[in-house]
Order: C-alpha cells, then sequence, then structure tokens
C-alpha cells in the first residue's frame, strides 16, 4: 500500500501454573482543572509525571529505556544479546517471524502466510484447510510471493536527507526527499537486489532518517502449517477477545541455490513457556502507530472512520456474506475475504471508539499545548520551528477535499479485482523504470523491483466469479460516492451499468494468467501499448488524472505534514531529547512486559488456557469446531498443556508473528494478536487493560509430536539443528 493511501496509517491487526493476575490500580491524571482516569498510559504522560511504564513502548534497539529496565527488572541487555536479537528477529511480508533453527528454519504466525496457503490449494490438496507437513526438505514447497528480510545493519543519515530538504516545503520538499532517500539506498544496495535490500526508515515523523540494510531471502518455502480450523479456532466471534485456542503458527524455511540455508544465528525453545514475574521481550516489526499525531490530525482520522472506512468496510462484509452462500469455489475465497474484512472492522471500530476516549483528547491537548508554550518560551527555537501545528491543520483541509478520490482512483479503491492492480503495475512499469531511482514512483524503486515482479509473476489462483461480484460492487461504489456526474465515473462507465462492466471486463481479460502478465511485463512498453486487455485499456485511459491526483496529494497533503512534522520533531527533541520511542514504521522494535491478566466486568481474566479448555469450546460448528486429526490424535495431548496466553506487551498490527524471548534469549512464545482493549493501540498504551495473545510452546511442541507425528521438527526446534533425512 502506498503512503498515500495509508496516509493516516489505519492498517488493521493482520491477527487472526497460571500465576493469578495482580489487579492494577488505575492512576489519575488532572488537566486543567478536571479529573480524568487513566484509561491511556500515553509516554509523554509517563514524562510529565517523571515515571515510565514498564510494558509502554516500541523501542529501537539502539534506544532502549535501559534505566526502567535495570530499576525494575535488574537487566541491562549488553551488545552481544542486541546484535543476536538483530539477527534471529526476521519480517515476512507485513508480519514479524523468527529464525528459529540453525537450519534456516522460520516461525511466524498462519494468519501470516494465508496467501501462500491458498495459492498452494488445489481440490487434490487442500493445503489451507487441511494443513501440511513436509516429511523430508524436498518435500518443502515455494511460497513465491514471500520475502523474508534480516536486517543487518543501520546508520543514522539525518544530516544528509535534511540537508537535502531544507527550506523546502510542499511538492519540492517530497521530491527532495524521495531523491535523496533513493539514493542512499541505492549507493547501499549497489548491485545485490536479488540478495540485499536497502531502505531508509523515516522515525520521529520526519525527526529522525536511518539507513537500513537487510539480508534478503527470496526463496521461502512452507515446512509446516495446521489446518485453518485450528490455527484460527474461534473466527471472529473470539477475534481480539481471551480467552484463546488459537494455534496460529506456520513453520517455513529459507532456501538459497538450491539449499536450506545456515543460521547459526536463531532462537531456541524454552519448551516450559514463560513464568510468572519473568521479564519477557517482544522483538518484532510493528506495523504503524499514530501516537505523535497531532490533535488536527486525529480529528480528521475519528471523522474518516466514522464516515469513510467503516461504512465501507461493512459494506464489503455484507457483500462477502451474501458469496460465502454461493456454490464452491466462491463460497471458500468469500469466507477467506470475510475473516479478512471482519478483522478490519473490528479493527477499526476499536479505533473509533478509542477515539472517543476523553481522556485521551485531554492527554493529547495537554500535551500539544505543553510543547507550544516550550517553544514560545524560546525564541531562537521559536524562529526555527514557526507554526507547524497550523501547517498540519491547513493540510487537514486539503486531506477531506482529496482523500475519496485518491482512494477510488489513485488508489484503485473502485476496482476491486486483482486485474486491476496487475494492469497499473504493467502500464506504470516501463515507464517508471525508464527514469532514474530517485524520480520514481516509491514502489517501483530499486529495492522494490524485485518483489514487484516475483509476485506479478507469480502463479496466483483466482475466482471469476468472486472476482465479478467484488467488482461489480466497487464499481457501484465509485458511482455512489462521486456522483455519476464526475468525469472519471462518466469515463469509467459510459452507458454501461457497473454489473455490465465487470461481467465484461473479467470474462475479456487474460490477466488473471500469470504467463499473459510476464509476457507483457518482459516486453515492456511495446507490448504494454499493444494491449487491448480491458483492464490494461481501463488504467491507460484514468492514468492521467490517477497521476495528477496522486501528485496533488503529496504535494497538498504528504509533503506539507512531513515537513511540519520535522519542525515539531525538532520542538520536542529539544524538550525531551530522545527519552521517548518515535511511532512503529514496520522496522524492527523491542518492547518488554511480563505475564499479566486483566480484569473485566469485575471478574479475573486469567493469563493461560490449556487444551481441556478447547475440547470444552468444540461445538461442532465452525467456526468452534476442532479438526479430524485434533478428535483423534489430539486425544493424546494432555488437558493441562497450555494453549494461549496473555502478557502485558505494547504491540500493534504488524507484530503478528514475533516471538516472545526471555532474557536468555530463549522463545517462549508467538504473539499473534491483542485483546479488544488493544484495539486503540495506534493512539495509546493503557497498562490496565491493552494484552498481547500468544501461542505457548508447550502447546506447539505437543501438537507436533502428537497430533501431526512431526518427530523430527520437534528435535529441530529443542536442538537447533536438523536431523539427517
Amino acid at each position: 500500500m502506498s503512503e498515500a493511501s495509508n496516509a493516516e496509517g489505519l492498517r488493521p491487526h493482520p491477527f487472526h501454573c497460571p500465576a493469578a493476575a495482580r489487579p492494577v490500580k488505575r492512576r489519575m491524571l488532572q488537566v486543567q482543572g478536571a479529573v480524568w482516569p487513566s484509561v491511556v498510559s500515553l509516554l509523554w504522560v509517563g514524562t510529565l509525571l517523571g515515571s515510565v511504564e514498564a510494558a509502554e513502548g516500541m523501542w529501537t534497539l539502539d534506544n532502549l529505556p535501559r534505566t526502567a529496565l535495570k530499576s525494575a527488572h535488574a537487566f541491562e541487555p549488553d551488545a552481544a544479546w542486541l546484535a543476536h536479537v538483530q539477527r534471529a528477529a526476521v519480517r515476512v511480508g507485513g508480519c514479524s517471524a523468527s529464525i528459529v533453527s540453525e537450519q534456516g528454519l522460520v516461525m511466524t504466525n498462519h494468519h501470516c502466510v494465508t496467501r501462500c496457503l491458498a495459492e498452494l490449494s488445489t481440490r487434490e490438496r487442500p493445503v489451507k484447510a487441511a494443513g501440511f507437513l513436509a516429511r523430508k526438505p524436498q518435500d518443502e514447497l515455494s511460497c513465491t510471493g514471500l520475502e523474508v528480510l534480516q536486517l543487518q545493519s543501520e546508520r543514522d543519515v539525518t544530516a544528509q536527507v535534511q540537508a537535502a530538504t531544507q527550506g523546502l516545503t510542499g511538492e519540492a520538499f517530497q521530491k527532495a526527499e524521495d531523491a535523496v532517500r533513493a539514493q542512499l539506498s541505492r549507493e547501499c544496495q549497489q548491485d545485490q537486489a536479488a540478495t540485499k535490500r536497502c531502505e531508509v526508515t523515516v522515525l520521529y515523523r520526519g525527526g529522525q532518517y536511518v539507513l537500513q540494510q537487510y539480508e534478503r531471502y527470496s526463496d521461502v518455502r512452507l515446512v509446516w502449517a495446521p489446518e485453518d480450523a485450528i490455527a484460527a479456532f474461534g473466527g471472529d466471534p473470539d477475534n481480539f477477545n481471551f480467552p484463546r485456542w488459537c494455534l496460529d503458527v506456520a513453520m517455513l524455511r529459507l532456501w538459497r541455490n538450491g539449499q536450506p540455508v545456515k543460521t547459526p544465528v536463531h532462537f531456541r525453545v524454552e519448551p516450559k513457556g514463560p513464568m510468572a514475574g519473568e521479564l519477557l521481550f517482544v522483538p518484532g516489526h510493528p506495523g504503524q502507530t499514530l501516537r505523535s499525531l497531532t490533535v488536527a490530525q486525529l480529528e480528521r482520522v475519528r471523522e474518516r472512520l466514522a464516515t469513510q472506512s467503516i461504512p465501507a468496510a461493512s459494506e464489503s462484509r455484507g457483500l462477502m456474506h451474501l458469496l460465502s452462500q454461493r456454490a464452491e469455489p466462491t463460497r471458500t475465497w468469500a469466507l477467506q475475504a470475510m475473516s479478512n474484512v471482519e478483522n478490519g472492522l473490528k479493527v477499526q471500530q476499536g479505533q473509533l471508539q478509542a477515539l472517543f476516549t476523553p481522556a485521551l483528547w485531554a492527554m493529547k491537548l495537554a500535551d500539544e499545548q505543553s510543547l507550544k508554550a516550550h517553544v514560545q518560551g524560546k525564541p531562537a527555537l521559536r524562529a526555527r520551528v514557526g507554526d507547524p501545528w497550523a501547517d498540519i491543520e491547513r493540510a487537514q483541509q486539503s486531506r477531506r477535499q482529496l482523500e475519496q478520490e485518491v482512494g477510488l482512483i489513485a488508489e484503485g479503491g473502485a476496482f476491486a479485482a486483482p486485474h486491476f492492480q496487475y494492469a497499473r503495475t504493467l502500464v506504470r512499469g516501463p515507464v517508471e523504470r525508464a527514469k532514474p531511482d530517485g524520480q520514481r514512483l516509491r514502489e517501483f524503486s530499486d529495492s522494490s523491483l524485485p518483489m514487484v515482479e516475483r509476485r506479478l509473476k507469480a502463479p496466483t489462483p483466482m475466482d471469476q466469479e468472486f472476482e465479478r461480484e467484488r467488482l461489480e460492487w466497487s464499481l457501484t461504489r465509485l458511482r455512489s460516492v462521486l456522483g455519476p456526474d464526475h468525469p472519471v465515473v462518466r469515463q469509467v462507465l459510459g452507458d454501461r451499468s457497473p454489473a455490465q462492466l465487470a461481467r465484461a471486463w473479467i470474462q475479456e481479460s487474460r490477466l488473471h494468467e500469470a504467463a499473459e502478465r510476464a509476457r507483457l511485463w518482459d516486453g515492456g512498453a511495446a507490448a504494454v501499448q499493444a494491449s487491448n486487455d480491458p483492464f490494461m485499456a481501463l488504467v491507460r485511459a484514468i492514468e492521467p488524472q490517477a497521476r495528477a491526483l496522486r501528485e496533488r496529494f503529496e504535494a497538498q497533503v504528504l509533503a506539507v505534514e512531513r515537513e511540519a512534522a520535522q519542525r515539531l520533531a525538532l520542538a520536542q527533541f529539544d524538550r525531551d531529547g530522545r527519552s521517548r520511542y518515535p511511532d512503529a514504521t514496520g522496522t524492527l522494535r523491542l518492547s518488554f512486559g511480563t505475564l499479566q491478566g486483566w480484569q473485566e466486568a469485575g471478574a479475573e481474566v486469567p493469563t493461560h488456557t490449556t487444551v481441556a479448555g478447547l475440547r470444552r469450546r468444540h461445538t461442532g460448528a465452525a467456526p468452534f469446531a476442532m479438526p479430524e486429526r485434533w478428535l483423534g490424535a489430539g486425544a493424546a495431548v494432555a488437558a493441562d498443556v497450555p494453549f494461549n496466553f496473555v502478557t502485558n506487551h505494547d504491540i500493534i498490527g504488524g507484530n503478528s508473528g514475533s516471538p516472545m524471548i526471555n532474557r536468555q534469549g530463549r522463545w517462549v512464545g508467538l504473539v499473534f494478536d491483542g485483546n479488544r482493549h488493544s484495539l486503540g493501540g495506534s493512539f495509546f498504551y493503557d497498562p490496565v487493560l491493552n494484552r498481547a495473545v500468544s501461542v505457548h510452546p508447550a502447546v506447539i511442541l505437543e501438537s507436533l509430536k502428537s497430533v501431526y507425528a512431526a518427530q523430527d521438527l520437534v528435535q529441530e526446534l529443542l536442538t537447533g539443528q536438523a536431523p539427517d533425512r
């Protein structure tokens, strides 16, 4: 997703013995004469009060709250410990993962690889529904759309970027920033795009720029995935809730040059799992938080959620429900899409609820007023900073005017079929590849092109009826939102209905064929221009309007916000130094906490569930139906084996697949979700109620042994070495 489409960062969570929890007293904060119950614990509030909540924060590895760790837990990680975490915690797609053996074995969530599972599934081998286990390395199946990134090094390049953008505003600022970031990435990556990726990460909303170099693994193979019914047991009713019983785990392997990759740096398992009171860490790649947004920006986020995002998601859920009543394979595609839509909708509703919390606004207003007063009290700082709050507020007016058109046209939301996105990539490819790297659209940078090409050429299954129905709905919504007299609506629909167009385009297009997409990509501009595919013609027709909208949005909104955020960061650094953690950006972070339940409606929520609870929860009807293997071989799994557990770690979407490790660097859990109180985590962290939900290693090991007869995989996890096979 591009920066324009995700400008507000509304990325949904991709989520799909016990010590008694100690009640936590709510703190009270007095703001401007009013006393608010502290249902949130923002870092800036901790700073103002002179304390830092131990569990709060998605910290960069070079700026950990060492004083808090040492005083609260008598632990201070050394350079070797941090280097180990950096190499063993990896990124896969939009999720987190970890290397868990010296033979390139990678552990992540089942829901993080559902696209791979769906692409590998056939009628004869339903990988997603029935699960999969490779008994030998040669049986492991290639996930062509996945790549794993392992952070190797990083370097602060703030001075170079800010020197290139100094004094610039609007479009000039955006172009200069894009150019220097591309240049730095290109110089880092050189001609090693196949095995290396370099990217400049923006921290503190522009206050710091870090050049990060990753080892890139593009040959990623599936080793084990349980059945969908046990990985996502409880479905939407249980999603973002606890107690839970999800075996949300999958094992992959890194290959290179026809052999599994040797990975001496990895996390070994601690079969006992986490202990009560034990210090636990979550190294992962949280997607995006919005905790440093201004009040004006948060107001716009709330407005957009209520008036655009949630209504659109609700419509989509209704469509998926109707399509799930159709015959196969449309039913299966609709059910999978409905799971994703319901997950995202629940996140958005939780975010909206958070943005109606009075305490949040009181704290945001107090912090904003405090920072403004700090700037006003220092004339030299005021001269450098100006009034970034006013500039950002003006940019929100442009957002209101442009966002719907940008989402529908520039980002393709009006054309909800993969054919359209393929066509846009194919049409833009020759144009962008002909430009210098720094002048291209971001998604066509040298560092991104290998994945773009791989996904374009990957054989991805589709269901024509399902895609036709989605496309008809999105075209209808285009006309409804923008009106029948909008120039692009008239251009696209002409004298035909959305239903007529959707049917004709899907029937006539060949872009569902990987070979056709490869032919057009390899054929370059000549092949693209000669194509009479209806989606190629559509993209060519609306490309001028789409590009113009994108450029206008970036110049009037994104560039203004980014440049103003740099000045805000300058003021915050002047006041606070680096005592705050930056917003999450999809890059490696570390959070810390402990096992902890919470109180819900006056009752204590325990920290663990067990296999016994799974059996009680089983009804035989989806989504509370255990798969056949769990009804048969699963009977051998002891009832008291821990299943899922909760901790007070600060996580967000993108942390899915993160390992939970102890101070010895052994993994004791696999993060896969948060509770419903964590849905406002984009904006704040609440130590009283926010919880991370993880899979316990005991149930992973025991299910591999007793349910899936995967003793070799158990041995590899326990010893870190794959057996000779």
